[in-house]
């Protein structure tokens, strides 16, 4: 059995270069190397074949990813396969069509020059005065990345948060707005420039995976002050504490030394193996205490 199953597996290599010779002959090297990869695939390897001559015919074709009409092949079926046909599009398609900087299976529109679902920016005004809406004072708003980049509020801070509670239940804050974060991926912000006219805070978990955003967000805005990721407010919160299950081992460059010094105790369990405080544990008595300094 085991001789016939290895047979069957070499018929099925066979057939799918005998396919790719004669249809897409640029894809044979990945072949070459991903041989059992390409075994599993032989049920759908004539659809990805279909789709790299596709965009061999189509490059950088500016619609959505179901938009394209492929004969037997599913609207879904590009977005299922697209770590693999990353793989094959880069060997198939000419560098100049391939925008090389958007990396990762989620880039994948982009990269190939397919249109994506817009990136959309929640946030909330703090200051009664600043309306843009009629209706109710500090509105819940969501704005495509596009429309939030031309917005130019009279700002002079900005909140981050990573948690909806947080976010929701934010007091008011004179000349300011509370931004909902997106964790890692901070490109969309960086379209709105004129953030950086005012003062901007992150607020995330006090653990390693906390800072690691901060360091990210650092990299696309700035200045960008963290707070209440501070070590007074993780020492006043002990009841609170819990376990982080995957910290973050690398070094973070972007850290104040304040920062950075409570990052190391965390990353190396000098406080407690583990140890993160999520940020809904914060007390809102300490959050009030806080934005009242800010304001001093």
């Amino acid at each position: 059995m085991a001789l016939l199953g290895k047979s069957r597996d070499a018929e099925r290599f066979a057939r799918i270069i005998a396919l790719t010779r004669s249809t897409a002959p640029a894809l044979l090297p990945w072949l070459a190397k991903r041989p059992l990869q390409a075994i599993e695939l032989a049920g759908p390897w004539p659809h990805l074949l279909a789709v790299v001559r596709w965009l061999a015919d189509h490059p950088r074709p500016g619609i959505y990813l179901r938009q394209v009409d492929i004969p037997g092949v599913h609207s879904k079926f590009i977005e299922a396969h697209r770590a693999v046909l990353s793989e094959l599009l880069d060997l198939a398609l000419p560098p100049e069509v391939i925008t090389a900087e958007r990396t990762g299976v989620g880039q994948f529109a982009a990269r190939y020059g397919f249109l994506d679902k817009p990136a959309r920016i929640r946030f909330r005004v703090l200051d009664d005065r600043i309306r843009l809406l009629p209706g109710p004072t500090r509105p819940d708003i969501t704005l495509d990345a596009d429309s939030f980049a031309g917005l130019d509020l009279p700002l002079r801070r900005v909140f981050i948060t990573e948690n909806e509670t947080n976010f929701l239940a934010f007091p008011p804050v004179a000349a300011a707005i509370v931004i909902f974060g997106a964790g890692y991926g901070w490109e969309a912000l960086a379209r709105a420039a004129w953030l950086a006219r005012g003062a901007i805070h992150y607020w995330g978990d006090i653990d390693t995976h906390g800072f690691a955003i901060l360091d990210q967000l650092r990299s696309r805005l700035e200045p960008v002050a963290s707070f209440l990721m501070d070590r007074d407010t993780l020492m006043a919160h002990e009841a609170y504490w819990g376990e982080e299950t995957d910290p973050v081992l690398h070094d973070l460059p972007r850290l104040t030394v304040e920062e950075r010094a409570l990052f190391d105790d965390l990353r190396d369990s000098r406080i407690r193996k583990k140890l993160r405080l999520e940020q809904e544990r914060v007390g809102f008595d300490w959050v009030t205490q806080a934005l009242d300094a800010l304001q001093v």
